[in-house]
Formats: C-alpha cells, structure tokens, sequence
C-alpha cells in the first residue's frame, strides 16, 4: 500500500558526489530529491537481500550443508583445464 506520508532526511554529502547527483538530475530531467530517493531506495532493498542471504546462508551451516573447502578449491582449479572436475556436492557436516 502507497503511502504519500514523507519524511525529511538530512546528510551531509562529500561535494563531488553532490556534483554528479545534480548533473544526474539535469540529466534525467529530475529533482536532486527524486534521484537520491531511487538511489537510498536501491541500496535498502540491496541491504535486505544481503541481510536475507546472510540469513539463509547461516541457517544452511546451522544444518550442516556444506561444501568442503579443498574440493571447491579443486574444482574451481580445474576450470581452466583439460579435465575439469565436477561441481562439489553438499556434504552433512553430521557425516563422518
């Protein structure tokens, strides 16, 4: 659900990013507000996603999928090579 509610944000910018904030706007034919909305707006769903795969990556090691270090190390070796190995699978950390 939109919302038209706003809130005032104040920073302080170093000059030479506020430069091209301003010739971005000129030449989108935008505000300075309107660019730096679209640009905060991207990096928080960026940080969300970051924060989700954190999550997710976490809970994966928690359950013990994981991928042993030399194996990745030997595949990714391997790709520029004349006999390249499969992709590693997902090893149970349980398993001994």
């Amino acid at each position: 659900m939109a919302t038209n509610e706003t809130k005032v944000l104040t920073a302080h910018v170093p000059l030479p990013l506020a430069d091209k904030v301003d010739q971005l706007a000129a030449r989108l034919d935008r505000s300075r507000g309107w660019v730096v909305k679209q640009a905060l707006s991207a990096w928080v769903d960026q940080e969300e996603e970051r924060s989700r795969l954190t999550m997710e990556g976490r809970a994966d090691i928690e359950a013990g999928l994981l991928i042993d270090q030399q194996a990745m190390q030997a595949w990714a070796d391997s790709l520029d090579s004349d006999t390249e190995l499969p992709a590693p699978g997902i090893a149970s950390a349980a398993k001994t």
